[in-house]
C-alpha cells in the first residue's frame, strides 16, 4: 500500500500554517493517509468526495491559518493525492492482469496480519505535544464527516488505519486528569519573564445548547484582581471551566489553577496534601531524589551501566561529572522557589483557613466536605499559579476565615478572577469588576462599589445615545420618505440615505429584570412560641457541641447565629427544628408552629432528575400545576425553566426551588442555614426583602454582613459550647472584635 511522505507533510503544515497544534498536524496526516489508502484500493478518486475540501480546509481554517497559507496547503496535498491516484492506476492494471491466476489465501492473510500489525505504530494524539484541543475543531462537524469517511471505507472492506480521531473521544478525561493534561508541569523558574497578560477576542462559548456568549472580549492584565459577576445562570461557572480546560486560547506558558469543587479525600495528611499541590516542587524533589541514589550506587563496587556491563572508571567519572552537573541545576532551581519553605508557608495558609496544628497530620478523608473545599482552596494559594480562578471561595467560610482571605488575596501577586455574590468581599480584595451580562462581558476599573456607580452611569448615557441616535434616525427616514421622488431635493434625499446606512447600529440597553421573593405570612400565635432550656447535645457522650444552651424566640425574632465553623451553629438549628433530640434539657415548639427549614446543603435533599414543578408536586400534593408555577415564579423560576430538569439548574436556580418549597409550607418560622450562599446579587436583595416584610419569626446562620445587618436585629455567638447573645450593636462590631486588626 502506497504511503504519503509524513515529514513532508509536517514541514507543509508549519511552514504555510505556522503556529498549528503538534495534535492538528499529527490528525491531518493520519487524514490524508486513510484517504490515499482509499484511492490505492480502489484505483481512483471517489467523485462524491473531496477530503481536501471536505474536512482538511476546514479544519486549518478553524484553526486559525491563514487563508493563502490554508489555499497553498489544499493544493499541495492534492497534487499528492493525486500522484497516489496516478500510482495506483498503474498498479491496477497489473492487478487485473493476475485475476486469472490462482489466488493464495493463506499467503494474503499472513501480508495482512503483517500490515495490520505495523499499523498499530501510527500517530497517537493522546501523546502530542502541545495542549490538549478542543475549541479549535468543530466537534460536532468532525464527527459527522469521520462517520461518513468510516462509512465508505467499511463499504470498501478497509480499516481505517487512524481509527477516529482522539479530538472527539467519547471517553472523555475526569477533571482532575484532563486540568494535569492541559496544564502540564511548567518550569515557572523560566517562565517570569514573560508577557502574562491574557488577550482572548471575539470567541463564543455554548452550554447544552444555549449560548453563554457571543462575540466576547476579554483582557486580564498579569497582577490584576477581577471580580467576575451576573446573574443566576448566566454562564459564569461555564466560562471559567473554558479558560481552565483551555478551550479558550490562553498560552500555553501561562499556568492556571480552578479551584470549583471540594478534593477527593484519601490517606494523604492535609499538609502533605497541600506540598503535593505544586507539582513542579515536586518532580525537583523526585529528580534530586532519582539522582542521589544513582549516585550512591556509582559509589559501589563494579557498577553496571544501562546495557548491565561493568562501567570503567572513565565512564564512571564522566557519569558522576553529568549527574552533578544536572544535580547542581534541580538544587539551583529548589533555592530559587524557596522549597525549604514550603511546608512552613502551606501551615501558614491552613492556619489562615482555620485548620489547626494537629489536622496538619489528618487524613484528607477524615475532613467533611467543607474542609475539603479549603484544602482545595490551600493547594491553590500555596501553587501561587500565574491564574488562579475562584468559584464562589467564601461559600464554605466562617468569617474570621473570610476576614483572612481578603487580606492574603489583596497581596496576590498573579492574575486572581474570582466569582462572589459577596459585596463586601469584591470591593477588599477585586480590582476591577467584569460584569456577564446579554451573552457579553463588560470590564470597570474599580472594586463593586466603583462598578456599581460607573454602571448606573454608563447605562444613563447608552440610554441617552440610543435615543438620540433613534430621534435622528427619525429625523432622517422622515427627510428621505418626504422628498426622495421630488426632482428638486432628490439628491439631497440620496445623501439622507448614505448617512442612514453609515450610522453605526445601536442596541438599547436591556432593562434590569426586578427579582422579588415572597413568603406568605402566618397567622398569629401565642407564646411560648419556641425556646431551649438548658439543652446539652452530643454526638458521643464524651464530646458535648452545646452545653446548657438557653434561648427563647418569638413571631418577631430577628436572630443571626455567628461562630467559628464546627462550633456547633447548624447542631443547634437541628435540635431547633426537631430534627436532633437534645442529651439533656429541653425543646419546646408550639403546638401550632410550622417550621420550614433551609439547609446549607440543600441541593443533595433534591431529587435532580425532577422538574422543579415536580419537586413540588412530589413534597407538597394537592396542588395543581398551575398553582406550583405561580409558587415558583414568586422566586424568579418562571416560563420554561420550572419545567427543565433540576440538574440542568445553576446552584442559585436550585436555591430558588428549595425557597418556593419553604414558601408553599406557609411557616412561622424561617430557619436558615447559609441561604445566600448560591444566590447571585439580585436574589440577595430579593431574599433581604422578602425576609423584612415577613411577620413570622426569622433565624440565619450566615457570614454575608450586609445580609445579616439588613434582615436581623440581633446577634448571638455560638463558640466554645455556649450560645450567647452579642453585646456589640452590628456584624462589624463582632467583626472587629474577632479580628482586631481590620479596620
Amino acid at each position: 500500500m502506497e504511503h504519503l511522505d509524513q515529514k513532508e507533510i509536517q514541514q507543509l503544515l508549519k511552514k504555510h500554517a505556522p503556529g498549528i497544534d503538534e495534535v492538528i498536524i499529527d490528525y491531518v496526516q493520519g487524514y490524508l493517509n486513510d484517504a490515499a489508502a482509499a484511492i490505492v484500493t480502489t484505483g481512483e478518486r471517489d467523485a462524491d468526495e473531496d477530503p481536501i475540501e471536505d474536512l482538511v480546509r476546514p479544519m486549518l481554517e478553524d484553526a486559525g491559518s491563514s487563508d493563502t497559507g490554508v489555499s497553498t496547503l489544499c493544493a499541495k496535498f492534492s497534487q499528492m493525492l493525486t500522484k497516489v491516484e496516478q500510482n495506483s492506476g498503474t498498479q491496477k492494471k497489473a492487478a487485473l492482469a493476475k485475476l486469472a491466476a490462482p489466488v493464495n489465501m493463506a499467503a494474503q492473510m499472513a501480508q495482512i496480519s503483517k500490515a495490520t500489525k505495523a499499523a498499530k505504530g501510527t500517530t497517537d494524539l493522546a501523546h502530542a505535544k502541545g495542549r490538549t484541543v478542543a475549541s479549535q475543531v468543530d466537534v460536532k462537524k468532525l464527527r459527522k464527516a469521520e462517520a461518513r469517511i468510516a462509512a465508505k471505507l467499511e463499504k470498501r472492506g478497509i480499516k481505517s488505519r487512524y481509527e477516529a480521531s482522539k479530538l472527539i473521544n467519547e471517553n472523555p478525561l475526569d477533571d482532575d486528569e484532563l486540568l494535569m493534561k492541559v496544564n502540564p508541569v511548567l518550569d515557572y523558574t523560566s517562565t517570569r519573564d514573560k508577557v502574562k497578560d491574557i488577550k482572548l477576542d471575539s470567541f463564543d462559548i455554548s452550554f447544552s445548547g444555549k449560548r453563554i456568549l457571543t462575540n466576547a472580549n476579554l483582557h486580564m492584565t498579569y497582577g490584576r484582581r477581577y471580580g467576575l459577576i451576573g446573574r443566576n445562570g448566566i454562564g459564569k461557572s461555564t466560562l471559567l471551566r473554558n479558560i481552565a480546560y483551555r478551550e479558550l486560547s490562553v498560552p500555553t506558558y501561562i499556568s492556571i489553577l480552578f479551584v470549583e469543587q471540594e478534593m477527593a479525600g484519601d490517606d494523604t495528611t492535609a499538609i502533605r496534601s497541600v506540598l503535593k499541590a505544586d507539582i513542579f516542587r515536586e518532580q525537583l524533589l523526585r529528580d534530586e531524589a532519582a539522582i542521589n541514589r544513582e549516585l550512591k550506587s556509582l559509589e559501589e563496587p563494579s557498577p553496571l551501566d544501562a546495557r548491565g556491563e561493568v562501567m570503567s572508571k572513565h565512564e564512571i567519572e564522566a557519569r558522576k561529572n553529568e549527574l552533578g552537573d544536572q544535580l547542581n541545576s534541580i538544587m539551583s532551581k529548589l533555592m530559587d522557589i524557596e522549597s525549604d519553605k514550603a511546608e512552613a508557608k502551606a501551615g501558614a495558609i491552613l492556619n489562615g483557613l482555620g485548620f489547626n496544628t494537629e489536622d496538619f497530620q489528618r487524613p484528607t478523608k477524615s475532613f467533611s466536605g467543607g474542609w475539603r473545599m479549603r484544602l482545595s482552596l490551600a493547594r491553590a494559594l500555596f501553587c501561587r499559579p500565574d491564574l488562579l480562578l475562584l468559584d464562589e471561595p467564601t461559600n464554605m467560610l466562617d468569617i474570621p476565615a473570610v476576614v483572612w482571605l481578603e487580606k492574603y488575596l489583596r497581596t496576590w501577586s498573579s492574575t486572581l478572577l474570582v466569582v462572589s455574590h459577596d459585596r463586601e468581599f469584591l470591593d477588599e480584595v477585586a480590582t476591577d469588576i467584569i460584569h456577564q451580562h446579554s451573552e457579553k462581558l463588560d470590564q470597570y476599573h474599580g472594586n463593586f462599589k466603583s462598578f456599581w456607580s460607573t454602571r448606573e452611569e454608563r447605562r444613563k448615557n447608552q440610554i441617552r445615545e440610543y435615543e438620540s441616535q433613534m430621534q435622528y434616525r427619525a429625523h432622517l427616514q422622515e427627510f428621505i420618505d418626504r422628498w426622495r421622488y421630488n426632482a428638486n431635493r432628490a439628491a439631497q434625499a440620496q445623501m439622507k440615505i448614505k448617512i442612514l446606512e453609515k450610522l453605526p447600529e445601536l442596541e438599547k440597553p436591556e432593562d434590569d429584570k426586578v427579582v422579588t421573593f415572597t413568603f406568605p405570612n402566618p397567622e398569629k400565635i401565642s407564646p411560648p412560641v419556641l425556646y431551649m432550656d438548658g439543652v446539652t447535645f452530643g454526638y458521643t457522650p464524651e464530646k458535648k457541641i452545646l452545653e446548657n444552651v438557653n434561648i427563647d424566640m418569638q413571631m418577631d425574632t430577628r436572630v443571626a447565629i455567628v461562630g467559628p465553623n464546627g462550633a456547633g451553629k447548624t447542631t443547634m438549628l437541628k435540635l431547633l427544628i426537631g430534627k436532633l433530640d437534645p442529651t439533656s434539657g429541653i425543646v419546646h415548639r408550639h403546638g401550632r408552629l410550622r417550621i420550614a427549614y433551609f439547609s446549607q446543603h440543600h441541593v443533595d435533599q433534591l431529587d435532580v432528575t425532577m422538574t422543579a414543578v415536580g419537586h413540588l408536586r412530589n413534597m407538597f400534593p394537592g396542588n395543581t400545576d398551575e398553582e406550583y408555577r405561580r409558587h415558583l415564579g414568586a422566586f424568579g423560576i418562571s416560563g420554561m425553566t420550572g419545567l427543565q430538569e433540576i440538574k440542568t439548574l445553576s446552584g442559585g436556580q436550585k436555591s430558588r426551588v428549595t425557597f418556593a418549597g419553604l414558601a408553599v409550607q406557609q411557616p412561622h418560622f424561617l430557619v436558615l442555614d447559609e441561604p445566600t450562599n448560591h444566590l447571585d446579587m439580585e436574589s440577595i436583595d430579593a431574599l433581604t426583602n422578602a425576609l423584612k416584610q415577613f411577620t413570622g419569626g426569622v433565624v440565619i446562620v450566615s457570614h454575608d454582613e450586609r445580609f445579616i445587618d439588613s434582615v436581623c436585629n440581633q446577634i448571638w455567638v455560638c463558640a466554645d459550647r455556649k450560645v450567647t447573645k452579642f453585646a456589640g450593636e452590628s456584624i462589624k462590631d463582632y467583626k472587629k472584635m474577632i479580628c482586631p486588626e481590620v479596620d
